[in-house]
């Protein structure tokens, strides 16, 4: 399959013969559904078979259509079924009824067949319809479907029937996909608009999977913006598309690099945004990371990744594709417990790491603890400074605790480091490790954080306090929420995520005092 011309003169990629079904992705407004077009111009038009979900409903019939197309396929119908064959008789007004209908018929015929042929003795063959019906079932196991004088009616868990122009937009789209392709002509190419438009994201990847299992012959060509449904075709064949000439004559595109490192998912998310990529940790719904920072940054498209080293890899791939789609790319990970060296080799790595131990932590900077308040009418230095003190108290109380785990993770990063290397035989290995106690010194490791963390407290550095204390519970036992107005934990995180959305103000506060955090 021929390429359209490229915006740039450069000549277009080959398609790799190989290819099974395609997929076009691109922004709204990119011209994805113009390049489809191109791309089908020179084919053998009696073998393209569109689908379209608002044309199957929404569509009007059209009488002049291909008679390889669905609306072909019923005026032939209409011209010869006993069952649609009449004078006055009027088309169904969607394209998903006008294939119910010719499902319907295509089963009279065959039940007429039958009886004429085998006297109506033994079974029926297995129908199209009866197909498209146990298929429909097992993408949605709690309905049920009946036949009642040519009509179908189709069950509930608690037993209800409705007639089927009850039934959802994603419930009709599912049984007009199935039946449609099986009417398909042989080796057909069928573009498909929209594929993942009502469809809910937990059934996308069955229905489809299920729908090009019923056409092996064929090759499907999707264009979509959806990144739900484009993480369900890892299989096929992908081509960006970010933009086209006025006239649609040639566009400005490439086939993604086969070999990426990142995931389907992934990578998608970051072509459907022209904006740079920002990758955190956390998840995509329950995470604070998730729901704050795309508030700080929204000039960034970001994309929860969950472990940091994930984000640390992602970042690193991504940058290293810069070549091929001239986004910018950079990450946010915590800090944890990581040293002064292992920040910097983050930051140079464009992987960012706040001047706070977690993402909770950014939550009780000063400047926010005192915007919050602020919003909320209460007298801002009172609360910080109230604040401030439960916050120092409870690091007095957990001082020892904390100097160990930051031991244990200065010890595990030297053990990690001392092992990495070369051995001649396991002797050798041996006289490495004999001293490693004596290399490490936890001790004097663990005495010399102790100092440091008194030190903090002596000079009442709030601020190196919250680079250190890796504490979950901070929020509530500081009661920083009260103090400031807002009654519970989760009605302060609220409280600060609704200061930004307003983007007033106090949003532009907010986002100082955060962005400082991060060095920015």
């Amino acid at each position: 399959m021929l390429l359209p011309p490229r915006l740039d003169g450069k000549p277009a990629p080959v398609l790799p013969g190989s290819a099974g079904q395609l997929l076009v992705i691109g922004a709204n407004g990119s011209g994805k559904s113009r390049f489809v077009d191109r791309l089908l111009a020179d084919a053998d038009q009696s073998k393209v078979f569109p689908l379209s979900p608002l044309k199957a409903l929404f569509g009007a019939f059209d009488r002049d259509a291909s008679p390889a197309s669905l609306d072909g396929q019923f005026a032939l119908a209409m011209a010869e079924s006993p069952l649609l064959h009449g004078g006055g008789w009027t088309a169904p007004a969607t394209q998903f009824e006008r294939l119910v209908a010719l499902m319907i018929s295509e089963e009279v015929v065959n039940l007429l067949k039958f009886k004429v042929e085998c006297g109506g003795k033994g079974d029926m063959p297995e129908t199209m319809i009866d197909r498209v019906l146990a298929m429909w079932q097992e993408i949605f196991p709690d309905n049920g479907v009946l036949r009642s004088g040519g009509e179908l009616l189709f069950t509930d868990r608690s037993g209800a029937s409705r007639p089927r122009m009850k039934l959802s937009a994603g419930e009709k789209l599912v049984l007009y996909y199935l039946g449609a392709v099986l009417h398909a002509p042989a080796e057909a190419i069928i573009p498909v608009d929209s594929p993942g438009m009502f469809l809910h994201p937990s059934t996308m990847r069955l229905v489809w999977d299920r729908v090009e299992a019923l056409r092996p012959d064929c090759r499907f060509i999707y264009a979509t913006h959806d990144l739900d449904f484009a993480s369900t075709r890892s299989a096929a064949t992908t081509v960006w598309v970010r933009g086209c000439s006025p006239d649609g004559s040639a566009y400005d595109y490439d086939l993604l690099p086969p070999d990426t490192q990142l995931s389907e998912e992934l990578y998608m998310t970051i072509l459907g945004s022209r904006r740079p990529v920002m990758f955190i940790e956390g998840d995509d719904t329950r995470s604070i990371d998730a729901k704050l920072y795309p508030l700080i940054f929204p000039e960034y498209t970001v994309k929860a990744l969950g472990s940091c080293d994930r984000v640390i890899e992602s970042v690193r791939v991504f940058n290293s594709l810069g070549a091929f789609h001239h986004l910018d790319s950079c990450g946010i990970v915590d800090r944890d417990r990581r040293s002064a060296q292992e920040v910097e080799y983050l930051r140079r790595k464009r992987v960012m790491v706040p001047e706070v131990a977690e993402i909770e932590n950014l939550l009780m900077l000063e400047e926010v603890v005192k915007t919050v308040a602020a919003a909320n009418r209460r007298d801002e230095e009172r609360a910080f400074a109230k604040t401030k003190a439960a916050v120092m108290a409870m690091f007095k109380a957990d001082l020892r605790q904390q100097a160990l785990l930051h031991t244990r993770h200065v010890v595990k990063h030297t053990v990690e480091h001392r092992i990495d290397g070369r051995f001649a035989n396991i002797s050798r290995l041996e006289d490495h490790l004999a001293d490693l106690v004596d290399f490490i010194n936890p001790r004097a490791t663990y005495e010399n954080f102790c100092r440091e963390f008194h030190g903090y407290l002596d000079a009442d550095d709030y601020a190196s306090v919250l680079r250190v204390y890796n504490q979950k519970s901070m929020l509530p036992q500081s009661n920083v929420s009260s103090l400031t107005g807002c009654g519970d934990k989760q009605s302060y995180i609220t409280a600060i995520l609704n200061l930004l959305k307003a983007d007033g103000s106090h949003a532009a506060r907010l986002r100082s005092a955060i962005r400082s955090a991060l060095g920015l």
